[in-house]
């Protein structure tokens, strides 16, 4: 007998609330913030509106999909259920302080410059600094800010093309990065060179049009100890394997733009070299994690194996 539909299963009274592997980590990743910073973390100023933060994001997907079950038809539901990930990323940053705070409350910005000295031989940023010219530090600054674009794009092109696969495995991917990458804010704190490094500088950030500006905004956020591993580094390299694995257009677009926004986090002093370096083995164990989980599952999924003619007309 066919698997019924969500509507008909609706239709029928049976609610069936399918929680997707990206809601998981959500679920689990916040209610654990949550707790951390009701409990050990509750003496950190903030922890309680951290906390309260925390707690709705990790009730969002059990409420979402609970209401997309009583209402499968509903395109609008469904799509902030399967999109619930963007205001938890796009918030979450600004509470991050707090929890912070209360694992590692000292800077780790010594041992990374010293990291950067003995691998390196130089500050990435501060050596740059002296050769990038004007104009060209404007285009990097406007393309570090695609940090917030690429990921959103690659996600709205593979829900609209129909590439649910490659959707949910781009999300768990995305989930899964900004999972690890704030542990390690947490483990590793730092402020980066704009901030540590400023003596070492002969003059501030300079550009033709922009810089001035958009370096200024990013000075606004409440957090800033986000700098171990670059996320906006890590980030783009997930966008650039799943762009490739899945929509090989899109990555021919951002290829370029892609790299330069790499390269900003370098010009613009918000990482250090070392930064860069720690996020591609993250990179790759969070996209090898995900497609071990996308592969086991859909050889688990009755829905999603091939059955074959005889199968269906033999008695």
């Amino acid at each position: 007998m066919n698997a019924w539909t969500s509507y008909e299963r609706a239709r029928a009274g049976v609610r069936n609330v399918h929680l997707r592997a990206v809601d998981v980590v959500i679920v689990v990743s916040c209610a654990f913030a949550a707790l951390l910073l009701l409990g050990p973390a509750s003496w950190v100023p903030g922890s309680t509106s951290s906390a309260v933060y925390f707690a709705v994001f990790a009730l969002g997907p059990l409420v979402l999909r609970t209401l997309e079950s009583y209402f499968p038809r509903h395109r609008l539901l469904a799509f902030a259920a399967n999109f619930w990930l963007l205001p938890v990323l796009s918030l979450s940053h600004g509470v991050l302080s707090p929890l912070v705070t209360a694992v590692t409350p000292v800077l780790r910005d010594a041992q990374l410059v010293a990291m950067d000295q003995r691998l390196f031989g130089v500050q990435a940023s501060v050596a740059l600094g002296h050769l990038v010219p004007p104009w060209l530090t404007d285009i990097l600054m406007i393309c570090y800010y695609g940090h917030f674009v690429w990921p959103l794009m690659l996600g709205v092109v593979l829900y609209f093309t129909g590439r649910r696969e490659g959707f949910d495995e781009y999300l768990l991917a995305l989930s899964l990065f900004f999972t690890f990458n704030y542990l390690f804010y947490a483990l590793v704190p730092a402020i980066g060179p704009r901030y540590f490094l400023f003596f070492a500088f002969d003059k501030p950030l300079q550009g033709l049009w922009v810089t001035a500006f958009l370096d200024s905004v990013m000075r606004l956020p409440t957090f800033a100890r986000d700098c171990f591993p670059s996320g906006h580094t890590g980030t783009t390299l997930l966008v650039f394997v799943y762009a490739l694995r899945f929509v090989p257009r899109f990555f021919r677009v951002m290829l370029v733009p892609g790299l330069l926004l790499i390269a900003a986090t370098l010009v613009g002093r918000f990482h250090y070299a070392t930064d860069l370096l720690c996020s591609v083995p993250l990179v790759i164990a969070v996209v090898g994690l995900s497609m071990g989980w996308s592969r086991t599952f859909a050889r688990r999924d009755p829905v999603a194996r091939p059955v074959t003619m005889d199968a269906i007309v033999r008695p």
